[in-house]
This record gives structure tokens, C-alpha cells and sequence, in this order.
């Protein structure tokens, strides 16, 4: 297929997705199956098996703290919104050798769980998750940690809003590369292709908005919470992040960082930024490195 027809034909499909499909089928990107475990990445790891309130059956990876290593406390960690667990490993795979546990969830419908993704029903995926950690003897008695990325971290904004009794089991929320808004991303996404450029305006409107971590972060005045986003992000961009952070309460910290959409971990400098404010959440005010961009707000913004 030649690439302007390849063009025409990804523009015609989201053109299409937005008007018939609404803003389920423009979030969700499901991959079903399993293309590799942790132990590829030589982990340990346990598949563990979550039901929904609504009798869906997900599957989730466990990784313990790595042998020897104190557990300083545990990671749910909600992944975006394409692939599957696998794809995502990339995010988390780190933290046992710093001494946290993590549990990652596919939603319903992504690698092996059942069902399709959908607003609103993916919430009580991320309210399985939460009755298992209530559950597990391993989890008790050490902090609980949210790793949000892209979607992963909208969402869990959303549901945390609704949810003030969850909320208040977590020590600290880490944001990365999360949309302010579904309807200004759809918009933005619409304005990169010449097809879909002049129809940017109306089609954005056809995404549902009222479930944007926009509208909910305002209710997070607790617990302490680090945002990255990507000054190169080319998915969600940049303005969208700041756009969030601007409307959290504090205790907040903004992390600008380099490359492309939620690859904040593939540098080692942000897993230790990451670790330094899990040591101490309420105090932690980002790390700043030579010719980088320094951190947001200017001097009236911050708190």
C-alpha cells in the first residue's frame, strides 16, 4: 500500500472511530494474548486471576520485592491504553530491585482477561485490583503506591475522585504522560493528519469528556503526587500534561523529562527521581538536570 494511501486510510479510520465509536473505541486499543512473562526478563513473578464486581475474570502479573532486598512498600501499576501486560513491563520491571512489589493488571479485554474495554465498566477493573491488594497478606502494613501511565493514570484520577476510602489507602501517586483531557488529545490527534486537519473542531466534540482526570484531579488534595510528562511527547503533548498539573492540589511535584510517550523509565535518572519521592512524598521537590528544562510553575503558580 503506498504511504498516502496508508494515510488516507488511518485518517478515514479515525475519522470513523470518533463518529460511530465514541470515545471507548478512540481510549481503547486492546492486544489479547501473551507474548512473553517476566521470567524473560529473569523476574519472579505469579499470574494472579482478579474477578469484577460485574463477573469479569482478569488476569494480572504479581512481582515480588527481589530476594534479600527490604520491601519498602507496593505498586498497583495501571498501564495505557494499547498492547497488554507484556508491553508495559518496561514501566514497573524495575522496582522490585528497589524493594517494591507491584501488581499490573491487563483490563478487560487486553492480553488474557476477559470481556471488551469500555467506559464505564473498565472502573470496576481498577476496583478489583484495589479489593485484591485489601486482600493480600503481602501488601498489609507497607505503603501502597498508584503508578498511572497515559490512560492507566486518567483513569485511576477518575475513579480515586469517586472513591475518597481508596484514595486514602495510598501513600503517594505517580502520574506519567496522562492526559489532561480525552476531547483536546482527540483534537490534537485529529490536527497531525492533512485528512483530518479541517475537521479537528467538530469531530473532537463527538469525544465524550466528562470522565478527564481534568475534571476529577481537584478532588486528589491528598496524597502526595509526582507528575512526569515528556517534553517530546508526541501523544499527549506537553501542554495537555502542564494543563493537569496546574489544576492538582498540592503536595505536587511536576518532572519534566525527555523522549517519547511514557518511556520516563527507560532512563535510569527518573527511576531514581521516582524512588527519591517515595522516600519522602511530602517534601520531595523533583530533580533538575543540566540543559534540561526546569520544573513548572513559574514563581505565581507554585505552592
Amino acid at each position: 500500500m503506498k504511504p498516502t494511501t496508508r494515510t488516507f486510510c488511518k485518517g478515514l479510520a479515525l475519522t470513523l472511530s470518533l463518529t460511530l465509536g465514541g470515545c471507548s473505541s478512540l481510549l481503547f486499543y486492546p492486544e489479547p494474548g501473551q507474548a512473553f512473562t517476566p521470567e524473560r526478563a529473569k523476574l519472579a513473578y505469579r499470574d494472579v486471576t482478579l474477578t469484577t464486581s460485574d463477573g469479569m475474570r482478569l488476569h494480572g502479573w504479581w512481582l515480588p520485592a527481589k530476594d534479600g532486598v527490604e520491601v519498602k512498600g507496593t505498586v498497583l501499576h495501571l498501564h495505557g491504553n494499547g498492547g497488554n501486560l507484556p508491553g508495559h513491563l518496561g514501566g514497573s520491571y524495575w522496582l522490585p530491585e528497589q524493594g517494591f512489589q507491584v501488581l499490573m493488571i491487563d483490563y478487560r479485554g487486553y492480553g488474557l482477561s476477559e470481556g471488551k474495554p469500555s467506559l464505564p465498566e473498565v472502573y470496576e477493573d481498577i476496583a478489583a485490583a484495589m479489593s485484591w491488594l485489601e486482600r493480600a497478606p503481602e501488601v498489609q502494613g507497607k505503603p501502597l503506591v498508584l503508578l498511572g501511565q497515559s490512560l492507566g493514570g486518567a483513569m485511576a484520577i477518575h475513579y480515586l475522585a469517586g472513591h475518597p476510602e481508596q484514595r486514602q489507602r495510598f501513600s503517594a501517586l505517580v502520574f506519567d504522560g496522562v492526559p489532561a483531557s480525552y476531547r483536546s488529545v482527540g483534537r490534537y490527534a485529529l490536527g497531525t493528519g492533512w485528512l483530518t486537519w479541517p475537521l479537528q473542531v467538530p469531530l473532537s466534540w463527538l469525544v465524550p469528556d466528562g470522565d478527564s482526570a481534568i475534571r476529577s484531579i481537584e478532588r486528589l488534595d491528598s496524597p502526595p503526587k509526582l507528575f512526569f510528562h515528556s517534553i517530546d511527547d508526541a501523544l499527549v503533548p506537553l501542554e495537555n500534561g502542564l494543563d493537569l498539573y496546574r489544576h492538582a492540589p498540592p503536595p505536587r511535584v511536576l518532572q519534566l523529562t525527555r523522549g517519547g510517550h511514557v518511556q520516563t523509565f527507560a532512563d535510569p535518572t527518573w527511576r531514581q527521581v521516582m524512588i527519591r519521592f517515595l522516600d519522602d512524598p511530602t517534601h520531595f521537590n523533583g530533580l533538575r538536570r543540566l540543559a534540561e528544562v526546569p520544573n513548572f510553575p513559574d514563581e505565581k503558580n507554585k505552592q
